[in-house]
């Protein structure tokens, strides 16, 4: 069971389970209809030796929605080739009896130990949280760097950066990032005090906001050159709220902004993430998922734009399960996104499938 500090501050975001009669709450995270999913018909699958590191996936135990070591290997056993993943915090399993800013260690431990069960062997041949994104919070300033080392020790050499979200929106359906009073958090002084922390710990900053606020990962970027920045969710395009019914526009808007970043050489991009934000279907209203034809469709203006903008090398995928999982079964996604890079050469599908990854998050993986 979560402690109460985790129950709470995913329950801002989980709304218990799948209700079709209801009206879609996009930006909330929904149970997985196992039933629905299982209505998409099978699909072989595209490319199946093509090795693939996954570089989102989240692990938690919120009440009535374990996604632990378990799920997680359901979900991977699926033809696909994950060779390894990288987990994104999701603020689980913090500590109970530490100081506040000392509580999001809990989660690192807890993590550096279902990787060095995968680590065993008996689990598999993927190597699941070869990589680990933790939290800590950056506004701390220079205090952060207690944090950051606790981490780095509890990560048993796998810990690579955090995560520190900063998606604010007026429209209240939006749903924001985690306390977060409003905008401008990649402008303030004592964030940048604290990412001038993380950097000089050669950690690295999972970014995430949403795209009308990419200025602000810009100018991150820009005065913190020498700063390994990941842009997650291809930027946060937004569809729902007061941008439903708006997609050329909010399209146009996100393009600009990301070629804007792409000028920044040390920010890479995650390819995916945006089942909830987007809002591209209504995963809550189908009869049943989309094919990996349809979710290739729905993305794929997307996907393509990051990579002409970024490059392969500058680009990597992810699942963002079990988040996504929502919308779409394991192996239609990656189905979908072996046919968004179909293109692509054997040498930029290496890069965005594994390369990418390996490189930024450090993973030591075999070239």
């Amino acid at each position: 069971m979560a402690d109460k500090e985790t129950t709470s501050s995913l329950g801002e975001m989980f709304q218990s389970t799948r209700n079709p009669k209801e009206p879609t709450r996009f930006g909330r995270i929904f149970r997985p209809d196992d039933a629905w999913l299982a209505k998409a018909p099978p699909e072989p699958i595209l490319e199946p030796d093509l090795p693939i590191v996954d570089t989102h996936h989240h692990l938690w135990d919120m009440p009535g929605y374990r996604y632990l070591l378990d799920e997680l290997l359901a979900d991977l056993r699926n033809g696909h080739n994950v060779v390894a993943t990288v987990f994104e915090e999701c603020r689980s399993m913090y500590r109970a009896r530490e100081p506040q800013e000392m509580k999001p260690v809990g989660e690192v431990e807890f993590v550096a130990g279902i990787a060095a069960m995968s680590d065993s062997g008996r689990y598999g041949p993927t190597r699941i949280c070869a990589g680990i994104v933790g939290y800590a919070d950056l506004t701390l300033g220079d205090r952060v760097a207690g944090v950051l080392e606790a981490e780095i020790a509890a990560g048993g050499g796998r810990f690579r950066g955090v995560r520190h979200s900063a998606g604010w929106d007026a429209d209240p359906i939006i749903g924001n990032s985690h306390g977060l009073p409003g905008p401008g958090l990649y402008l303030s002084g004592d964030f940048r005090a604290g990412m001038r922390r993380l950097a000089g710990l050669d950690l690295s900053l999972d970014a995430w906001l949403f795209h009308p606020q990419l200025a602000e990962a810009v100018d991150l970027a820009r005065a913190f050159p020498n700063a390994n920045i990941v842009m997650c969710h291809m930027g946060g395009p937004l569809g729902y709220g007061r941008y439903a019914g708006k997609k050329d526009e909010v399209f146009a808007t996100w393009k600009a902004s990301m070629k804007e970043l792409a000028t920044c050489p040390n920010v890479s991009v995650k390819l995916g993430g945006v089942m909830m934000r987007l809002a591209a279907y209504d995963y809550m209203k189908l009869p049943a998922p989309p094919s990996s034809e349809g979710l290739a469709g729905y993305w794929g203006p997307y996907v393509k734009t990051c990579i002409d903008l970024f490059g392969p090398d500058r680009c990597m995928v992810e699942s963002n399960f079990p988040v996504e999982k929502m919308g779409i079964g394991s192996a239609a996604l990656w189905n979908a996104f072996k046919r968004m890079t179909a293109g692509a050469s054997a040498a930029e599908k290496k890069a965005i499938f594994s390369g990418t990854a390996n490189r930024v998050y450090r993973l030591g993986l075999p070239g």
